[in-house]
């Protein structure tokens, strides 16, 4: 009778050797999230840096947004060392590099957090290369919530860089951008709910 059933049904089988499950994350994916915590930990320290230069400019809202991009990068962190830990794996914690600690504008400033998430898009993007590569759907599911921040974060610095150029040198138009932006409250990211 098994027998039987197993022959009516053997178009829903797959083989066990074809299913080439993962049920671990791999070593190469494994040390690129290391290396992205690190990433992540390193924007943390640039955003508070912008934080502290903007701050010393006489702008503490948006002194505050960059304290703001200082939390949720960590949060970042946090979320993936947390799946590295489901995973059974190991975090490693490097030294984080120095940074920029001054800018001439407010305008440089966002323009390099503009450059600087196109840059976080693409190290995302690695690691979403690596999880296919690797046939990790567990690791590809992971890594979809990043892929929608990281749109999110580009755009929100698009915004940034527009609205202070068409500001320009016109101080009343940034000083109700700098109101604008210190209302901006942190909200711990869903994945670490």
């Amino acid at each position: 009778m098994l027998n039987d059933l197993r022959q009516e049904h053997s178009a829903f089988l797959i083989p066990h050797s074809a299913l080439k499950l993962n049920t671990m994350i791999s070593k190469k994916l494994a040390k690129a999230i290391n290396d992205q915590i690190n990433a992540e930990m390193w924007s943390a320290y640039l955003y508070l840096s912008m934080s502290q230069d903007i701050y010393a400019k006489g702008f503490h809202g948006i002194a505050h947004w960059y304290k703001v991009q200082f939390l949720e990068e960590q949060a970042h962190a946090a979320i993936m060392i947390n799946y590295l830990h489901a995973q059974d794996e190991k975090v490693v914690l490097a030294p984080i590099a120095k940074v920029q600690t001054s800018w001439k504008s407010v305008l440089a400033t966002f323009e390099d957090t503009l450059a600087h998430e196109k840059k976080v898009t693409a190290m995302i993007n690695n690691l979403c290369d690596i999880a296919d590569e690797d046939k990790d759907r567990a690791a590809a599911n992971f890594l979809a919530w990043f892929i929608d921040e990281q749109v999110e974060e580009e755009e929100n610095a698009r915004d940034l860089v527009r609205q202070a150029k068409m500001i320009g040198d016109h101080i009343g138009g940034m000083i109700m951008l700098d109101k604008e932006l210190g209302a901006r409250e942190y909200h711990t990211p869903a994945p670490l709910k």
